[in-house]
């Protein structure tokens, strides 16, 4: 299938569902009369060639439940009003070329469980109030640019997946781990991050997956992490200890 989405199917005024997936001849830009649907729960244009902004004008759609247009060539910054589509339990961007901040209007999305926002060329710091998510448990946001340090609220909440990887993130990694954090993939390889590795690190109840490699780190690993595979500490200033070299 190849050509547009044409602005007619805004007629469909009692529409709930736009899933228009891995067809990759389907380009245009998204149409700006989608935000007249009312009803529409679920927005998936994955795998396409759509391009444009993200039109600001779709946070009107405000019983939005999932917005998916990952691997796609949309361009610009992300509406900062995204705060409004609080029924919004997944929102899927990752794959295009979208720049500028996060908008911190995301972080007051009390329904978001999983945020992508990988594979961009988003820009500037990581909002803290992310990390003060209730039910946020997938964060990725890795291969941006995105600056500054890691805001410690991230490493002492619900989160379970999260990818920081792949960016310009430095200082040190925070001390804020405690024993509710349950992680099945904590990535935060591929930055500039310096200092040692933070004691509460070992407080935390499970880590299945870690991957500190390519930094700036330095000092002893802890011992609670002598079995990990040693990839996950390789390419830094001087970690040192099991599995690495002794110290």
């Amino acid at each position: 299938m190849t050509g547009h989405i044409s602005p007619e199917i805004c007629k469909l005024t009692r529409l709930s569902s736009l899933i228009i997936t891995d067809w990759q001849g389907v380009s245009g830009v998204i149409p700006r009369c989608l935000s007249s649907l009312s009803f529409l729960r679920i927005i998936d244009l994955t795998d396409n060639r759509i391009a444009g902004e993200i039109p600001p004008s779709l946070t009107n759609v405000t019983g939005l439940m999932q917005l998916d247009l990952r691997n796609n060539r949309i361009s610009g910054p992300m509406p900062k009003n995204l705060g409004r589509l609080q029924m919004l339990s997944r929102a899927l961007l990752s794959g295009n070329q979208l720049s500028g901040p996060i908008p911190v209007s995301i972080c007051g999305i009390y329904r978001l469980v999983d945020l992508d926002l990988s594979h961009n060329e988003l820009s500037g710091p990581i909002p803290e109030s992310l990390g003060r998510m209730k039910v946020l448990s997938t964060l990725k946001l890795e291969s941006n640019k995105l600056s500054g340090k890691i805001p410690p609220s991230l490493l002492g909440s619900s989160i379970s997946e999260l990818n920081l990887s792949h960016n310009m993130l430095e200082g040190n990694i925070p001390d804020s781990f405690g024993g509710s954090c349950y992680y099945t993939l904590l990535d935060l390889s591929y930055n500039n991050l310096k200092g040692p590795l933070p004691k509460s690190m070992s407080s935390a109840s499970y880590i299945g997956y870690l991957d500190v490699s390519h930094n700036h780190l330095c000092g002893p690993i802890p011992s609670s992490y002598s079995n990990t595979d040693a990839s996950s500490f390789a390419y830094n200033d001087c970690l040192c200890g099991k599995p690495l070299k002794a110290c």
